[in-house]
C-alpha cells in the first residue's frame, strides 16, 4: 500500500486540511496524466495561502490519499483521515490542525460510495470532481458538491453533434455502473426519437481490477470484435479517466494470430468523465486510434502562473515527496541513486528534467477540464470557509494565545455555504452550483488531431448548448424584473429586498426568511439568528449588577446606622417607622433589577414587573406620607388650628397603606386578566431572536406606572409647597429635590423605553430604576447621615428647629 499524506505550508497554529482521493496509483502502474491532479490541488492551495483576502486568519493544508482502485484499501485511507497521524485509531484525533474540512474525490465514480459510507457518518462535505453515482438518493447523495455540470446537459450535447453532423448509425460502449445505466436508458429514449439508430450497445467488462486478468482480458476482446465488425463508424465510449488507456492497447491486438479480426478506424465520442491518461509501458504506442475522436470536457480556461508552477517542479526539492520521485522516474525512464547502485538500472535522474519536454502522451502541462474542476473546487471551500467564519452564528472561536481556535467538528456547517457559493475565480469565470448541487457551467466540445510523434492536439471546436439569451442570468440573491418597452426575455436583475433572499438562478421573487433566520449578505442563504438575552456574561449587565448589590449594601448600612441612632432627633423627627419602611423599600428596589437580568422564566415575568410597580409605591408613599406630617405639623402650630387632631402616625400609616393597596389591587387585577410570560421577539433585531418577557396587557402595565406617576407628582406637588417652611433642618427641601430627580428619570425613560429595541429595553428599565433608587437614597438621607456621622453637635432639637 503506497499513500501519501502531507500538510503544507501552516504557518498557523490550526490549519485545515483538504483530502483528495485519486486513482493515480496501483500496484507499480501508474496513471501519469493524474499526477496533474495533485499538482493542481497544491497549485490551488498556494495561490490562497498566499492571498490574504482570502483566509487571512488560517492556512489550508492537504492530505493526499490514494484509493488503488480497491475497496478495502479505498476504505482504510477513509478511516486514516479519521485518526491521529501516525496512529491508525479511528476517530481518535488529538491534534486540532489535523482535521478535515472537505473531501475532493474523484475522478472515479467507483470511489464514492465506499468515501460515502465512512464520510457521511460525519457530515463530511465531499467534492466531486469527475464521475458520481446518479441515484438521487438524499441519504447517500445530501453530503455531495459536485464539481462537475449537468450530465443531461451532457447527453443533450451529445444528441445536438450527431445530429448537426449527421450520424445517425451509432453504436454505444457504456461503463457497468449507474451513470452508465443512466446514459444507456437516456440515450435509448432521446436518440431513437430523434432517429437516430445503435448498431450495437456493448457494457465494459467490469472488474477492471481483478485478479482473474485472463478473463477481463477475453471479455474485451469480445467486446473488440463487436466493435470492429459493426458497420457504425461513429461510437459513443461512455467510460471514465482508466477505459481510455485500455481502449489505446485494443487496437494492437489484432497482431495476435488468434484474433482474426481486422481492426477499423472509428470516430470516438467519449464523455467528459473520460479524460485521456496512460500508465508508463504505454509510451512506445501511436496515438492515431483516438485521431479525429470527439470529447467533451468541463468547460475551462487557462490559468495564469500554472505552468510557471509546473516549470519549478523539481524532484529534489525539499517541498516534494516519495510519489514525485516514482512519477519522475517512470516518466523520465531514468532512477535515482540509492545505496546499493545498481550499474545496470538505466539513467540517473538529475533532477533537472522538465515537465514541460514530456510529450503530452506522458504528461499534459495545459489544465485539463477535471484539473480545472479540482482547482475550483478548493477556492469554493476557502470561500465557503471565509464566509462560515464571518458568521456571527455559525463561527465557534476562543482566543488561544493570540491565535485563533477553530472548532473543526462542526465541518457540517460548512454545507449550506458550499451549496450557495459564489467567486468569480483567478481567470473571471463565475463559480456557482445549480439548484441540483451541480457545478452550473457547460461543457466544451474537443476535436482530437494526433501526431506521429506520440503527441496530439485538442481543439476546442464548440460548447454543449450554448446559451442565447438578452442578458446574463440573476444570481442567486437577485430576482429578475422586466424591462419596460422590450420582450419578456429581457430583464434587469435587482438584489433581493432587506429580509428577504432567492437561492435559485433567474428567481421571480425573493422570498422571507423565516423568524427564527436572517439573510446573508448575498441574500442567497438563510442564517440561523443567535439568541440572545441580558444575560451576566456581558460587561455591561455585570456593571449594572455590581451597581445594585453596592446600593443595596449601602442602603442597609443607612438602616443600620438609623437603627442604632434611633433615638436621636433628627431619626424621631418626622416619623422614624416611616424612615425605616422607605429605607427597606430602597433595598428592595435595588434588589428588583436583578428580577430583570437573566434569561427570561415564567416565574421572572410574572413577578419581575408587579414587583417592581409596588415596591416603589411604597416607597414614594412613604415620602408622601412624610412629607405630609411635616406640612401639617407646621400648619398645627398656629393659634387655633383645628389640625392638630390629623398630625400622628395614624395619618401617615393610612397614606402609605391605602396607596400600596391600590397598586397592589392594580398588579393582582393585572395578573388576573392577562398576566406577562416569556415570550421571543424575532422582528426587533436583524440577526438576533431576542428573549424576553411578554408584558401580556400593555394598558395595565402603563396603568401601573401611571399610578406611580400619580403619585409622585403629588409627593413633590406638597413637597415643593413646603420647602420655605421654617426649619434649620427642612426635610422638605430635600424631598422636593429627590423627587425632581425621581421624575426626571421616568419622563426620559418612557420614550427612550418605547424607542429602544432588544435587550436594551431591559437595561433601559433596570437603569431607571437604579438611578431613580439611587436618587431618592441619596438626596433624602446623605444630608442626615452626614449630621448623625459627621456633625453630631447639629442632631439636637434645638438645632434642628428655628427660633421665632
Amino acid at each position: 500500500m503506497f499513500l501519501m499524506r502531507r500538510l503544507i505550508n501552516c504557518h498557523q497554529q490550526y490549519c485545515i486540511p483538504i483530502c483528495v482521493y485519486s486513482a493515480w496509483y496501483c500496484s507499480q502502474i501508474f496513471f501519469l496524466q493524474n499526477y496533474q491532479h495533485i499538482l493542481v490541488l497544491v497549485f490551488a492551495v498556494k495561490e490562497i495561502n498566499e492571498n490574504k483576502h482570502i483566509l487571512s486568519n488560517m492556512t489550508l493544508g492537504t492530505d493526499i490519499s490514494n484509493s488503488y482502485s480497491m475497496v478495502g484499501l479505498t476504505y482504510v485511507a477513509s478511516m486514516e483521515l479519521l485518526s491521529t497521524r501516525g496512529r491508525f485509531i479511528p476517530n481518535y484525533k488529538c491534534d486540532a490542525k489535523d482535521w478535515a474540512a472537505s473531501v475532493i474525490a474523484g475522478p472515479n465514480s467507483y470511489i464514492c460510495p465506499f468515501v460515502v459510507n465512512i464520510w457521511n457518518v460525519y457530515k463530511m462535505p465531499q467534492l466531486l470532481y469527475g464521475s458520481a453515482p446518479m441515484k438521487d438518493n438524499s441519504e447517500n447523495t445530501v453530503f455531495f458538491h459536485r464539481f462537475f455540470p449537468n450530465e443531461d446537459l451532457q447527453t443533450k450535447g451529445i444528441l445536438q453533434l450527431l445530429l448537426h453532423l449527421k450520424w445517425v448509425w451509432i453504436g454505444l460502449i457504456s461503463q457497468p455502473d449507474e451513470g452508465g445505466w443512466s446514459f444507456v436508458r437516456n440515450a435509448l429514449t432521446l436518440f431513437v426519437q430523434k432517429g437516430i439508430c445503435f448498431d450495437f450497445t456493448q457494457e465494459l467488462p467490469k472488474d477492471i481490477y481483478s485478479n482473474h486478468i485472463e478473463y477481463v482480458f477475453k471479455d474485451y476482446v469480445a467486446m473488440f470484435k463487436v466493435v470492429m465488425n459493426s458497420t457504425a463508424n461513429v461510437v459513443i465510449l461512455y467510460g471514465e479517466n482508466h477505459v481510455i488507456g485500455i481502449f489505446r492497447t485494443l487496437p494492437y491486438l489484432s497482431e495476435y494470430e488468434d484474433i482474426s479480426v481486422k481492426r477499423k478506424d472509428k470516430v470516438w465520442i467519449m464523455p467528459a468523465q473520460m479524460e485521456f491518461t496512460s500508465i508508463p509501458f504505454q509510451k512506445i504506442l501511436p496515438l492515431d486510434f483516438i485521431h479525429g475522436a470527439i470529447s467533451f470536457a468541463v468547460s475551462s480556461k487557462e490559468v495564469t502562473g500554472f505552468k510557471p508552477f509546473l516549470q519549478m517542479r523539481s524532484p529534489t526539492s525539499e517541498e516534494e515527496d516519495h510519489l514525485t520521485k516514482l512519477f519522475w522516474e517512470q516518466a523520465f525512464e531514468c532512477f535515482f541513486q540509492t545505496d546499493k547502485l545498481d550499474e545496470n538500472a538505466g539513467v540517473l535522474c538529475t533532477g533537472e528534467e522538465k515537465l514541460e519536454t514530456l510529450p503530452n502522451s506522458v504528461f499534459e502541462t495545459t489544465m485539463t477540464g477535471q484539473s480545472y474542476s479540482i482547482y475550483n473546487a478548493v477556492y469554493a471551500v476557502a470561500h465557503a470557509l471565509k464566509a462560515m467564519f464571518s458568521s456571527k452564528y455559525k463561527q465557534r472561536a476562543r482566543a488561544d494565545h493570540g491565535s485563533l481556535m477553530i472548532i473543526m467538528e462542526e465541518t457540517w456547517q460548512l454545507h449550506p455555504y458550499l451549496r450557495t457559493v459564489l467567486f468569480n475565480n483567478s481567470v473571471g469565470e463565475t463559480v456557482f452550483f445549480n439548484e441540483k448541487g451541480e457545478l452550473g457551467t457547460g461543457f466544451d466540445i474537443i476535436n482530437w488531431i494526433t501526431f506521429p510523434n506520440k503527441t496530439f492536439l485538442k481543439v476546442k471546436v464548440g460548447k454543449a448548448l450554448p446559451l442565447s439569451v438578452c442578458n446574463e442570468n440573476c444570481y442567486p440573491g437577485y430576482l429578475k424584473k422586466k424591462i419596460d418597452e422590450k420582450p419578456f426575455c429581457c430583464y434587469d436583475c435587482l438584489l433581493c429586498a432587506k429580509g428577504k433572499i432567492s437561492n435559485r438562478l433567474d428567481a421571480v421573487d425573493c422570498f422571507q426568511c423565516p423568524k427564527d433566520q436572517y439573510p446573508n449578505e448575498a441574500h442567497n442563504l438563510c442564517i440561523e439568528k443567535h439568541i440572545t438575552f441580558l444575560s451576566y456574561e456581558e460587561l455591561l449587565e455585570i456593571t449594572l449588577a455590581t451597581v445594585a448589590v453596592f446600593f443595596f449594601i449601602t442602603s442597609a448600612l443607612v438602616l443600620r446606622i438609623f437603627i442604632k441612632e434611633w433615638e436621636t432627633p433628627i431619626v424621631k423627627a418626622n416619623n422614624r417607622n416611616l424612615t425605616y419602611i422607605l429605607l427597606i423599600a430602597l433595598q428592595l428596589s435595588f434588589l428588583c433589577s436583578f428580577l430583570f437580568i437573566g434569561q427570561p422564566g415564567q416565574v421572572k415575568c410574572l413577578i419581575r414587573q408587579t414587583a417592581f410597580g409596588i415596591i416603589f409605591s411604597v416607597a414614594i408613599s412613604c415620602i408622601l406620607g412624610k412629607t405630609t406630617i411635616v406640612v401639617l405639623a407646621f400648619m398645627a402650630t398656629k393659634p387655633g388650628s383645628q389640625i392638630k387632631k390629623w398630625v400622628g402616625k395614624r395619618l401617615a400609616n393610612s397614606i402609605v397603606l391605602s396607596c400600596s393597596l391600590i397598586q397592589v389591587t392594580i398588579c393582582v387585577a393585572w395578573l388576573a386578566i392577562s398576566p406577562p410570560f416569556p415570550d421571543s421577539d424575532t422582528h426587533s433585531m436583524a440577526e438576533e431572536i431576542v428573549l424576553e418577557c411578554n408584558e401580556g396587557s400593555a394598558i395595565m402595565f402603563y396603568t401601573v406606572l401611571g399610578f406611580m406617576g400619580f403619585l409622585t407628582a403629588i409627593s413633590f406637588t406638597v413637597a415643593f409647597l413646603a420647602r420655605k417652611l421654617p426649619d434649620s433642618f427642612n426635610e422638605a427641601k430635600f424631598i422636593t429635590f429627590s423627587m425632581l430627580v425621581f421624575c426626571s428619570v421616568w419622563v426620559i425613560f418612557v420614550p427612550t423605553y418605547l424607542s429602544t429595541k432588544g435587550k436594551y429595553m431591559v437595561v433601559v428599565e433596570i437603569f431607571s430604576i437604579l438611578a431613580s433608587a439611587m436618587g431618592l437614597l441619596g438626596c433624602i438621607f446623605f444630608p442626615k447621615c452626614y449630621i448623625i456621622l459627621l456633625r453630631p453637635d447639629l442632631n439636637r432639637k434645638d438645632k434642628l428647629i428655628k427660633k421665632h
